[in-house]
């Protein structure tokens, strides 16, 4: 096989495969060059998805006419001139192919102005035959305008999507331009209609909101802050923006949207116990960091980077989302209009029975639709909320008498032997019991361990359980986690597995040991491979808290509710149990006003 020196059209053609993928990587390209020449204003037209047609005006420093050839030429750029600057880039596009590998696939035309020239040039390129350079007039700035994108590289074109789908990739990548550029205006019209209008001078709360979605602005968070090198800022929704996707995360680094997993960890991280684990939260971060401690010519679109300090990066991420999460108020609020109409209408609905009765149960005493055999029913109250151990005196539920800061009243009524109520300055709240003593037993449970091993109790008959799979394995693999919970087990079988000794707060909350064994086993099968110890043993401290706290259906004392309201101010993220769901809701006093037609001035 003979070597041959491959041709500047294909060497061209092999970079575009790289660099421009669909029309949206010529846009993104075109769009971070209007930027680096100093743009106020960019306006964006695309025809037939971006195939047929894509023109790009801006109002920047512009091409000296004697440099027009130049830019159409294979790593020929101003943004780079030693291997110093390599190490420090500065500016969004940087390796001179993005031009030549435009004109290589595409009709191309370049007329431009630059600052203080008396007219405007023009040059013209068809599938990389680049024409002369001549006069033409124009402002200053910049217009590119490229048709019959992947005209000579018809097999690329194949692998697009619809006209619709590549206008919405089009359009994502203007808004991940303008996402940390508030002061310059975007436009983009497709076919004739506009489609985006982002007006210039804007602050960086206000552009963050046009990309998130204006209307989840009362629901975002500002973070700002810097831990060593590194600064985050951006907006973060509240735990109940989650999205099913992590479609609506946009990440930015120096002004470069990214996708790194670090950061997205770190996200996760921060997020932990506030929502759901198949849910992901929406946001818009911009990292700064010194240009010297990150590569970011590791891929050809540059949209991955390597820190020279991931763990720095990390760190900082999880620590500014979950500072700024610990100080909010993320109490779930009660929108009765929004909630009728997702709903359709407000309607009792009867028990099985046919007959509604309503359980509620008064700090104080018992009211309506309870018998004697159900008050005598109630569990034992030294069991509801149950010390860890006599030696530590420490309960998991929290003894305090105090309520949530600006409770007005110390009564507490429970509803249906499930939810609490009661009353704060600002209107009502309602407690989900189980959720909330979830929450408060896996911190307490998680400050235990930052302490030492679990006690645990020695069975007086070991249990047995059957399993699937390579029992050895299986528990050999999750001894380290099993010393630090307290149990003790040991493999009897090829598939049988035997408990000796479990944890002391299970036993006193009458969990099964083989019920609790069996899901825990069960669930080592199914659990990441990539994941950390210490997040295993969140999800087992998860699994031990659901398993303890009190449930729906438990009848609880006056001290009880007490304690348990009182938890509230005492427990890290108490709106949200362990597996993100909400632990209570705020019903205000303005919107029960509304409801009922009042207003404080008119209504006494």
């Amino acid at each position: 096989m003979t070597i041959v020196r491959l041709s500047p059209l294909l060497i061209n053609q092999i970079a575009a495969g790289e660099v421009i993928e669909r029309p949206a990587s010529c846009v993104k390209e075109l769009v971070e060059n209007a930027l680096d020449a100093g743009a106020a204003r960019i306006d964006v037209t695309i025809e037939q998805g971006g195939r047929r047609v894509i023109e790009i005006r801006d109002d920047g420093s512009g091409i000296n006419a004697d440099e027009m050839t130049l830019a159409l030429t294979a790593h020929a750029t101003s943004k780079l001139s030693s291997i110093e600057d390599l190490d420090a880039i500065g500016t969004l596009g940087f390796r001179g192919e993005a031009l030549a590998s435009i004109a290589s696939i595409s009709h191309l035309t370049i007329q431009s102005r630059s600052v203080g020239a008396k007219e405007a040039s023009k040059i013209t390129a068809e599938a990389g035959q680049i024409q002369e350079v001549m006069p033409a007039a124009g402002p200053q700035g910049t217009l590119v305008t490229v048709r019959n994108l992947f005209f000579n590289t018809p097999a690329r074109g194949a692998f697009l999507k619809t006209d619709q789908t590549e206008a919405r990739r089009c359009a994502q990548a203007i808004r991940d331009a303008a996402a940390t550029r508030p002061d310059v205006a975007f436009s983009l019209s497709v076919d004739g209609r506009q489609v985006l209008n982002l007006t210039g001078g804007v602050t960086p709360a206000d552009r963050a909101c046009e990309i998130l979605g204006r209307e989840t602005r009362d629901e975002l968070l500002e973070v700002d802050e810097r831990l060593g090198d590194v600064r985050v800022w951006g907006l973060i929704g509240r735990p109940g923006l989650a999205r099913a996707t992590t479609q609506h995360q946009h990440l930015y680094l120096n002004g470069r949207p990214i996708v790194d997993r670090a950061v997205t960890h770190a996200v996760r991280e921060a997020y932990r116990g506030l929502i759901e684990p198949n849910r992901h939260p929406l946001l818009l971060l911009e990292l700064q960091v010194n240009p010297a401690q990150v590569d970011v010519n590791v891929h050809p679109t540059k949209s991955q980077v390597r820190f020279r300090d991931s763990g720095a990066v990390h760190r900082a991420v999880r620590k500014a989302l979950s500072h700024r999460l610990t100080e909010a108020d993320l109490t779930p609020r009660l929108d009765l209009d929004r909630a009728a109409v997702r709903a359709g209408r407000f309607a009792n609905k009867p028990s099985e029975s046919g007959t509604h009765r309503p359980s509620v149960t008064r700090s104080g005493g018992m009211v309506e639709s309870f018998d004697s055999d159900q008050v005598a029913s109630q569990l034992d109250p030294a069991n509801i909320l149950a010390p860890i151990s006599d030696e530590q005196g420490k309960q998991l539920a929290g003894a305090s008498e105090v309520l949530p800061s600006g409770t007005r009243s110390v009564e507490v009524l429970q509803l249906h032997r499930t939810y609490l109520v009661v009353e704060d300055e600002g209107g009502m709240v309602v407690i989900d019991q189980h959720a909330l003593h979830e929450r408060v037993m896996f911190q307490q449970l998680m400050d235990r361990l930052n302490e030492g091993p679990l006690q645990s109790q020695r069975l007086l008959v070991p249990a047995v359980i059957e399993i699937k799979g390579d029992a050895t394995e299986r528990v050999t693999a999750m001894s380290d986690l099993f010393d630090r919970i307290g149990i003790e087990a040991d493999v009897m079988g090829p598939e049988t597995v035997a408990v000796h000794a479990f944890p002391t707060l299970l036993f006193e909350r009458r969990v099964d040991p083989v019920e609790f064994m069996s899901e825990l086993l069960d669930r080592s099968l199914q659990d990441d491979a990539t994941q950390s110890s210490e997040a295993a043993l969140h999800e087992v401290v998860d699994m031990m808290a659901c398993k303890a706290a009190i449930k729906a259906g438990d009848v609880l004392t006056e001290q009880e509710m007490k304690s348990l309201v009182g938890s509230l101010e005492e427990t890290d993220r108490s709106t949200r149990c362990p597996h993100g769901r909400p632990t209570l809701l705020r019903l205000s006093l303005e919107e029960l006003e509304k409801q009922f037609g009042r207003s404080s001035a008119a209504h006494q």
